[in-house]
């Protein structure tokens, strides 16, 4: 059963809406050519350590006031990204709360791909059309909200996005959607690394962060697959608190988005959570 929040309601239906006019303007068959014969995306590089960064460009969030990097340019941001060791950028692509545009994914896209770094588009997702236009756009990968899909349409993105050759970032909240993932990953390959199961630890009513929720549904992850920690990541402490339990990624965004030296705050950030996890048995 999905449970409706006043958030994801709103995103919900206005991702609808993009996905209705942009299916107007260009027919799917067109965007389905147009995916299939983009360049392919880098490779994800996991690092031998066991730690990686996710690093994110977003320009506005309902949680925070507006980012002051649109000033300071995508380019210019996504390349320090890069430079400070992230793994993966992920693009925010919803344009009415979070100021993103599937432009903004196909600059990073293209600046990012001599770097050998793969973006990722961050948005609504609800219909497969939605995947065609990041892989169109160069994304090597999209994150899905498993809190907003059904069982079937989360099976039937998670089927589009291997025919396209994206990896996904399944996004959980809390110990039912951990369970719905664990169900629906059940009978694919972990080691294959095309799907990373999420732990968002935000709290879509109130907005509020519980970080203590990293540690206390660690157990609940299926064991094998790729672990990411989400939200609450601010610091290099945080980072080697996330690694140290665990997990393989953190996907950092607004603290990145707050400083004018990204490249140095995903190089301490990296160098923190691979320490802690040299530890991890």
């Amino acid at each position: 059963m999905v449970e409706h929040l006043p958030l994801l309601e709103e995103m919900a239906g206005l991702s609808l809406k993009r996905a209705r006019l942009a299916r107007a303007s260009c027919p799917e068959a067109e965007m389905s050519r147009q995916a299939l014969d983009a360049l392919p995306a880098p490779a994800v590089r996991f690092d031998e350590s066991g730690f990686d960064l996710i690093a994110e460009l977003k320009l506005r969030a309902p949680s925070a006031d507006d980012f002051a990097a649109d000033a300071w340019g995508i380019r210019n941001r996504v390349i320090e990204y890069a430079s400070g060791g992230a793994t993966v950028v992920s693009v925010l692509t919803e344009p009415t709360r979070f100021g993103g545009s599937l432009d903004h994914l196909r600059q990073s896209a293209d600046v990012l791909r001599e770097h050998g770094v793969p973006v990722m588009r961050k948005d609504f997702l609800l219909d497969p059309y939605q995947l065609m236009e990041a892989r169109a756009a160069g994304a090597g990968g999209v994150l899905l909200i498993i809190r907003m899909l059904s069982d079937f349409q989360t099976s039937e993105l998670l089927d589009c996005a291997a025919k396209l050759g994206l990896f996904v970032l399944l996004e959980c909240f809390d110990l039912s959607d951990l369970g719905r993932a664990r169900s629906l990953v059940m009978g694919k390959n972990p080691e294959d690394r095309a799907i990373w199961l999420g732990l968002n630890t935000r709290d879509l009513s109130t907005l509020k962060v519980d970080p203590s929720q990293l540690e206390s549904l660690m157990d609940e992850f299926p064991p094998g697959w790729v672990k990411v920690a989400e939200s609450g990541i601010l610091s290099a402490a945080d980072a080697r608190y996330a690694a140290g339990l665990g997990y393989d990624m953190a996907l950092v965004g607004t603290a990145l988005m707050r400083t004018d030296r990204p490249q140095i705050l995903v190089d301490h950030l990296l160098k923190s959570g691979r320490d802690a996890a040299a530890f991890t048995i």
